[in-house]
């Protein structure tokens, strides 16, 4: 007698049960009703920058605050960041604080992902895809120890990080803002501001500059993410940022391209190196993790090799010290430019100080 393809014969597995589509509420717009800056921050409750206190996201947080600071609408703004722990670099929390404070922005939110952090995921994550390897194993009626378990670390193609760190956390402040505005009897309108540029890789280039963000959106909260900087240059951002004056991060004076996690997956080698040389507990953390999970903690590269540079550039240059502030905005716009942003850093804190 044959089996009907439609059902599972005597003793097969069941096919898994199909992942039910998200629907989304049909109040959701499907596309952004303007582009226009001054436009994006008239209709929105709230304006939320996220700040990584990161080069990009200073900029683009001096760049909304100026904007919505002219059209008399700077109570709109609330700054965010989401502190990551251990895995950012020391006083990274407080300089988005003071970014944030010294710019002028009335309010500024923390938010900070539930258990554990992003190193510790790494080994839970990879104790359950362990366990699915070995059970597909045994179905298949093959060896579970010889089973080959999909990687744990995130990658450029399983960016499993930023949802679970930033995006996540960042999501459950939306939900505060719109019980806060629910008597507005209506669906609380939040512009997102997200410092990513164009030119930091061809996945950024294709993003839109204002889109409706339709996953985090729904029939209390509409959000509109806005990326106010996408298309200006690294000049543009370090000239906003002498011009600002307020104070960057200084891993950049330590030679660093870019600021997220010390040891990012996706950073270039010479930024992990740095983190080597300066945060040399944090480096045989993330070594001992790939002994763990049996991976290396980027395909092609394993933080032991990284610690391994690191130690010859130590070896050649001496341990690594901190540069005089304005060493990387000197560098990138100019000495003259650098010298007038440390007189605009010191007026702003004084002039904060005496408010205070």
């Amino acid at each position: 007698m044959r089996t009907c393809a439609t059902q599972p014969a005597t003793g097969a597995a069941a096919p898994p049960p199909r992942r039910k589509k998200r629907s989304v509420h049909p109040s959701v717009p499907l596309t952004p009703r303007t582009t226009d800056p001054d436009d994006l921050i008239r209709d929105a409750d709230r304006v939320v920058v996220s700040s990584s206190g990161g080069a990009d996201s200073q900029s683009m947080l001096s760049d909304v605050l100026r904007r919505t600071r002219a059209l008399g609408m700077l109570d709109k703004v609330i700054v965010v960041h989401a502190d990551l722990g251990r895995i950012e670099y020391p006083g990274t929390l407080d300089l988005a604080a003071e970014q944030a404070r010294l710019a002028g922005a009335p309010r500024f939110e923390v938010v900070r992902a539930a258990g554990p952090d992003l190193l510790d995921r790494v080994g839970l994550r990879y104790l359950k895809l362990k366990a699915k390897a070995e059970q597909e194993a045994r179905e298949r009626g093959e060896d579970p120890a010889a089973a080959k378990v999909a990687p744990a670390w995130p990658s450029a193609t399983a960016r499993w990080c930023t949802p679970d760190a930033k995006r996540g956390p960042i999501h459950t402040l939306y939900t505060r803002l719109t019980r806060e505005l629910a008597h507005l009897g209506r669906p609380v309108r939040i512009l997102a501001c997200i410092g990513q540029r164009a030119a930091e890789s061809r996945q950024r280039a294709k993003l839109a500059a204002v889109e409706i963000d339709r996953s985090a959106s729904n029939g209390r909260r509409h959000i509109t993410t806005w990326r106010p900087i996408h298309a200006w240059t690294d000049t543009e951002v370090w000239e906003e940022i002498a011009r600002s004056g307020l104070p960057y991060h200084w891993a950049y004076d330590g030679g660093n391209r870019r600021l997220s996690c010390v040891f990012c997956v996706l950073g270039c080698t010479s930024d992990l190196i740095n983190g080597a040389r300066r945060m040399p507990e944090l480096a045989a953390a993330y070594a001992e993790q790939e002994t763990a999970v049996g991976a290396d903690f980027r395909h092609g590269l394993s933080m032991k090799d990284i610690i391994r540079r690191a130690a010859e550039v130590d070896q050649e240059q001496g341990p690594a010290t901190r540069p005089p502030a304005g060493t990387a905005l000197a560098a990138r716009v100019g000495e003259p430019a650098a010298a007038l942003y440390l007189d605009r850093l010191a007026s702003l804190r004084k002039s904060h100080d005496a408010a205070s």
